[in-house]
């Protein structure tokens, strides 16, 4: 997955919360008022000292027996000089849990066990909990303050973010205030009050501080101020000025209801249906529409905020029914709108004509090449792009463009990828990105479009993966469920952001043109690209981002920056049905679902039906095309459930329905980022990999955020010791059973936990065991030792272990259990030990990220899988490399015996460093072998015969069920093969090479 900067993980974290000390997080929050519990009710009032450095502090809660509010919790206010305090309303509940934070990632929960309180006034200071009195009981309260200050005082307002801010005095007749200064109070939203009794003087010097050693004193002059209001903003002081913060005139309370919406029609063909009507009207602004279907199995109702809505995947042949009401923000709500009427037709059974067809057949029988396409080859130099960091990056100076290779490039040189003998190309994301750094192609604008910057004349997507199906090799493609780009997904939400063009950003903002839109392959002489279709300078209807346009700050080129300029998680910009409007605060949190995990990813809500419509809908039109399966990034931030009710069974059932048989074997793996050496995730099986093998096991709410939170609550109460298991992947003595899949997910996995212990073969294989019988079927895993995001064991470079190491580690990935999967270049050790990312702060030609191209120059033939008959150029020198040579052998041999593709395995009766036992029995085939990686093994009770090596052609003839097999080398191996009736074993396969000898 990946923002190109990895700062994925940027965000610190600096004290996790531990699961089931926190409690578990609920998705609905906990309303709470700052004001206090409502009249009545227990209640507990919280006080805590405020930190320095902390600009905000939040308290995060669940009262006994209730839902945890959701992260980071809720605001604490300012109390007294320097405390602060919140009400929590308890109910009938005898007390709470209480954690708190910074909102950006810092954490005080007592060590992990959060802090337990009970009704009444509560103090937390230094990790205890008193109760009783409060820390401002001696204070006494502020006098309110007049609308207008009287004569001989001062009444200054300070514009400030800190959170209790100091004022630091003199006057004219009386000596400085002892510093820091007194404490001001909270007068408005960004605004602090305090009023000086002048008596006889005529003013003062006055200066600001956070308490906490940053003092604002006018760069050193000191503000001089007077009689009456002064208000002192962004270094400036203004005398006799209007008061920022006058009273709250009570509003008339919004009593009128939006017109009701009018001219509903329904369209649709096949099983999908779009109901569109006329805007309301109403008198303040129209919040959104409730649209109400029935039919089928029944009523269906959900809001939206565009005045359409789509329904996918509905009953054939069934007649539906649509209605529409508005409602704005104070919950008035017209009435209906006239009834809309429409009837599905047939599903479709056969795919268009310009559809391709997946080659279908058992994933297990494949290796994958993992390619990212931009950074492979370049086939076609008029469609490369620098991107505005082409320059900034150092790219420019090694005449090397961010989008550089393209799907052209990909099919010049599958005969290099069959050469090496796989026989399935696992490819970055297509769908059109859209960011300043965007060549990974994580950050989907339009997922309905394919990249332009990817594409030729003669070598569109659709003729990538037909070429490739020409050659026997299957296209998996990188897809994004999880999340778009920082600007949203064009055809769903995309937001408008602050923009005015100024002396300062006229450079950056383009003039808005009617009906024009993003197009990367038009980019100026900078390399910026059209974005006149993200900018304005007045607020659109229904943007709920603060302050819009006010000035917060400046740039790194010392720029004025703006609020709303940015779009972000919090600032309000994304409507929170369609984008989650939050951060994770807790990796192994119920919020590592339902927040972003980066600001150049815009979090989707998979909870909503219209956006799984638009991410169904999207993805259906790739398997149209004929790819053979997905590979789902992030697949850990979606919650399981909502896979297994949704997602998963949308991918399974359009795939069959297009292609028939040949879309059974549809492969998905997804990418549950379980990035520990253990077992289970710090404990959390809602954050482990073989948890997403696994369908649900009880049923839950129909809601689907609502069973969502149930699902994460339910299973971390089960814990590890309470998860399904298989055997699946293991043999009973030397006998192949039949696979169970009856509560499989349909979502396979990468192996997290082998590829965080690869840095050495033998930790792998032992951890890669351990965890198979909590994996429902283990041996369709994705199994490999570095990629674009990380090396073993997290490290932030490609493996540099040495030769030797990777090919022990591809002798046991290629015979193990699994589908050996290589990132492109590792065969050459291809920028071995290089920081695998950096974002647009390095070349790209320095990272694991470099192009390949320069490797791959010249003609190449294969006429078989891990067969090359002729070869030029470099791409000739690269092919006698000795890792070249050795997955070359390990993928003909491979292909030569079934047990080493779909065989479950044993390790009984076997004594040895790296080796096992496998068998595949399906019909008429019935497949023993024998493994013994970098060093001899014996094998005792193991059927009588004789046993052929498929690395050496030696054979054993076995009378007393035992057998030792001597192997020397680091990454030697042997595979006795036990001849069968009607199984013959396939004899030496293939010519001895640098380590398979």
């Amino acid at each position: 997955m990946r923002s190109t900067t990895f700062a994925r993980w940027r965000r610190p974290v600096a004290l996790l919360l531990g699961l089931g000390l926190l409690g578990p997080l609920a998705v609905t929050s906990v309303a709470t008022s700052a004001a206090g519990a409502t009249s009545g009710e227990a209640s507990a009032t919280v006080y805590y000292p405020a930190r320095a450095g902390w600009t905000t502090t939040n308290v995060h809660y669940g009262v006994t027996g209730g839902a945890w509010t959701t992260v980071p919790g809720v605001a604490m206010a300012p109390a007294c000089d320097g405390w602060l305090s919140r009400t929590i309303p308890l109910g009938t509940a005898a007390g709470a849990q209480l954690t708190f934070n910074n909102g950006s990632g810092t954490w005080d929960n007592n060590g992990g066990r959060n802090y337990a309180v009970g009704a009444g006034v509560v103090v937390v200071k230094d990790g205890a909990v008193t109760t009783g009195t409060s820390p401002c009981a001696t204070t006494p309260d502020p006098e309110p303050t007049p609308t207008e200050t009287p004569a001989g005082a001062a009444t200054l307002y300070y514009a400030t973010t800190w959170t209790a801010p100091k004022i630091h005095f003199n006057t004219t007749t009386a000596a400085w205030t002892t510093a820091p200064g007194k404490a001001m109070e909270a007068a408005c939203t960004g605004w602090f009050r305090f009023t000086i009794d002048l008596g006889a003087a005529t003013g003062g010097k006055v200066v600001f501080t956070d308490g906490s050693g940053t003092w604002d004193n006018n760069g050193g002059k000191d503000y001089a101020y007077g009689p009456g209001i002064s208000t002192v903003k962004n270094g400036a002081l203004t005398a006799n000025a209007t008061d920022p913060c006058p009273p709250v005139v009570p509003e008339v309370p919004d009593t009128t209801a939006p017109s009701v919406p009018s001219g509903l029609t329904v369209t649709g063909t096949g099983i999908g249906l779009t109901a569109s009507w006329t805007a309301s009207t109403d008198d303040t602004a129209v919040s959104g529409y409730t649209v109400t279907r029935t039919g089928g199995a029944g009523t269906v109702t959900r809001d939206v905020t565009g005045t359409s809505a789509t329904d996918a995947n509905l009953l054939e042949n069934t007649a539906y029914s649509y209605s529409v009401t508005a409602f704005d923000a104070a919950g008035n709500r017209s009435a209906a709108s006239t009834t809309a009427s429409r009837t599905t037709g047939a599903k479709p059974t056969t795919p268009p004509a310009t559809t391709g067809e997946p080659l279908g057949g058992d994933p297990r029988e494949d290796s994958i090449y993992f390619v990212m396409t931009a950074r492979f080859n370049d086939g076609d130099a008029t469609n490369n792009r620098g991107g505005s960091m082409h320059v900034k990056s150092g790219n420019a100076a090694n005449d090397d463009p961010m989008f550089r290779g393209d799907f052209e490039g990909i099919v010049d040189k599958l005969d290099y990828i069959k050469g090496l003998g796989f026989s399935a190309i696992w490819i970055t994301p297509v769908v059109l990105n859209r960011s300043d750094y965007d060549f990974h192609g994580y950050h989907g604008w339009d997922f309905y479009r394919v990249d332009p910057r990817l594409e030729s004349e003669g070598a569109s997507y659709q003729d990538l993966i037909d070429a490739a199906h020409a050659k026997g090799i299957k296209i998996y493609q990188d897809v994004v469920y999880n999340h778009s780009s920082r600007w949203g997904a064009e055809g769903l939400f995309t937001p408008t952001v602050y923009g005015a063009r100024d002396a300062q950003w006229s450079w950056y903002y383009d003039q808005p043109v009617a009906g024009k839109e993003y197009d990367p392959l038009e980019e100026d002489a900078d390399g910026s690209t059209y974005n006149g279709d993200l900018w304005s300078s007045t607020q659109p209807a229904g943007q709920n981002c603060a302050s819009w346009g006010v000035p917060v700050g400046y740039s790194a080129e010392g720029y004025r920056t703006y609020s709303c300029q940015w779009p972000n998680a919090t600032s309000g910009m994304f409507p929170s049905n369609l984008y989650h409007p939050c951060w994770i605060g807790n990796w192994e949190g119920k919020d590592a679902q339902d927040c972003w995990i980066h600001e150049d990813l815009a979090d989707f809500n998979t909870e909503n039906e219209q956006v799984q419509d638009y991410l169904i809908g999207a993805y259906n039109k790739y398997i149209d095309m004929g790819v053979d399966g997905f590979r789902i990034d992030t697949a850990v931030h979606i919650p399981r459930v909502t896979w297994n009710r949704v997602f998963l069974p949308a991918i399974q059932e359009h795939a069959v329905a297009t292609h028939g048989e040949k879309g059974k074997d549809f492969y998905v793996f997804g990418e549950v980022a379980q990035f520990v050496h253990d077992k289970w995730n710090r404990g959390s099986v809602n954050h482990s990999a073989p948890f997403y093998t696994w369908d649900e096991r009880k049923e839950y709410s129909l809601d689907d955020v609502v069973a969502a939170a149930e699902q994460f609550q339910y299973e971390n109460l089960m814990g590890p010791a309470n998860q399904p298991t298989s055997t699946n992947a293991t043999l009973v003595g030397n006998t192949y059973h039949a696979p169970d899949h009856s509560k499989a997910s349909g979502m396979n996995i990468i192996d997290m936990r082998m590829h965080m212990n690869f840095d050495d073969a033998s930790n792998a294989f032992w951890s890669g065991k351990d965890s198979d019988d909590v994996t429902n079927d283990a041996t369709y895993n994705t199994v490999y030792v570095d990629s674009h995001d990380y090396g073993p064991g997290k490290s932030q470079t490609r493996f540099a272990g040495g030769t030797d190491a990777w090919a022990e580690n591809m002798s046991l990935m290629w015979t193990f259990r699994g589908i050996p999967t290589l990132y492109y270049g590792s065969e050459i050790e291809f920028q071995a030990g290089k920081k695998i990312d950096c974002g647009p702060t390095c070349p790209l030609a320095t990272t694991g990220r470099a192009y390949y191209g320069d490797h791959l120059a010249g003609t190449v033939v294969a006429s078989d899988f891990g067969v090359v008959t002729s070869a030029t150029g470099a791409v000739a020198t690269t092919l006698q490399q000795p890792l070249v040579k050795h997955v070359q052998r390990l993928n003909q041999i491979r292909r030569a015996i079934p047990a080493l593709q779909k065989g479950q395995y044993s390790t009984e009766g076997v004594s040895g460093g790296i080796a096992y036992k496998k068998r595949f029995t399906e019909g008429s085939v019935d497949s023993f072998v024998l493994v013994a990686v970098s060093g001899s093994a014996t094998f005792s009770g193991i059927p009588n015969g004789t046993y052929v090596d498929a690395v050496t052609g030696d054979r054993k003839v076995v009378g007393g069920g035992a057998l030792t097999v001597p192997v020397s080398g680091r990454g030697n191996m042997r595979a006795y093969v036990l001849e069968l009736p009607g199984n013959p074993a396939p004899g030496k396969v293939g010519e001895a090479g640098p380590y398979l000898r």
